[in-house]
């Protein structure tokens, strides 16, 4: 059971102070009576509440997929680029939420947004050894040997040595390669940084795929959408 005022403060109606006035105005009801106090106890799960006779949509959690464009930083807030929270509709951004991980500025693709705390910590924390794969093009061919040292483990220009990855050779030529590459790392530029380690260089990256999420290829660059019962089930199975 929660109190009425900070369900309501929680999905972006105002103040308590401005939930009080709202509520002696008549308009909020629950199981279909006018509430007199806006301190009342609710079930937020099971009990009707509305607000002008619209049902509110109460959730402790949000969990969203977005497709992230380039340009755009994963952040909640930054003093000179954009950020995934601006890109969110008011009605979620009220629920304060988070990017899961990071991607770099100028990579696209597959990003949770979510502010369930203890779930982020699963996904990111490096003893979970959850999957990141990505789409890249690179400028160069990229061939076995590369195969080979991204499984023994590619050190970086900063003598770092990452974990065991998976390079997945899609197409490649004298004019470049695309490749999938997976990680269970998140490391600053971590897969350009890896691509540099083999003389080579990143054109494009997309990440497709973090765990068990698969990016839904319907959202468009900035599109987002909240996760399906189905795919929340096996992001939190893991």
């Amino acid at each position: 059971m929660e109190r009425l005022d900070k369900i309501l403060s929680n999905l972006g109606y105002g103040s308590r102070k401005e939930i009080k006035a709202l509520v002696k105005s008549g308009i909020v009801e629950v199981n279909g009576e006018v509430v007199k106090s806006s301190d009342v106890k609710v079930n937020p799960e099971k009990d009707e509440i509305k607000v002008s006779g619209e049902e509110i949509n109460y959730r402790k959690y949000i969990y969203i997929m977005m497709n992230k464009p380039a340009g755009v930083v994963s952040a909640t807030f930054d003093n000179y680029d954009e950020t995934v929270i601006d890109l969110l509709e008011p009605e979620l951004a009220v629920f304060n939420p988070f990017p899961v991980g990071r991607l770099d500025k100028d990579t696209e693709g597959l990003l949770l947004i979510t502010n369930d705390g203890e779930l982020n910590h699963r996904l990111t924390s490096p003893k979970w050894h959850v999957d990141k794969v990505y789409y890249a093009q690179i400028d160069k061919p990229v061939d076995e040997n590369d195969v080979k040292a991204f499984e023994k483990g590619i050190v970086l220009d900063d003598g770092y040595k990452c974990l065991p990855a998976r390079l997945e050779i899609i197409a490649s030529d004298e004019h470049g390669s695309e490749v999938n590459i997976t990680i269970q790392e998140g490391k600053f530029h971590q897969v350009k940084r890896m691509f540099e380690a083999r003389n080579k260089n990143v054109l494009y990256l997309k990440r497709i795929k973090m765990g068990n999420l698969v990016l839904d290829e319907r959202l468009e660059e900035g599109q987002y959408r909240e996760l399906s019962k189905e795919e929340l089930r096996m992001i939190k199975e893991r």
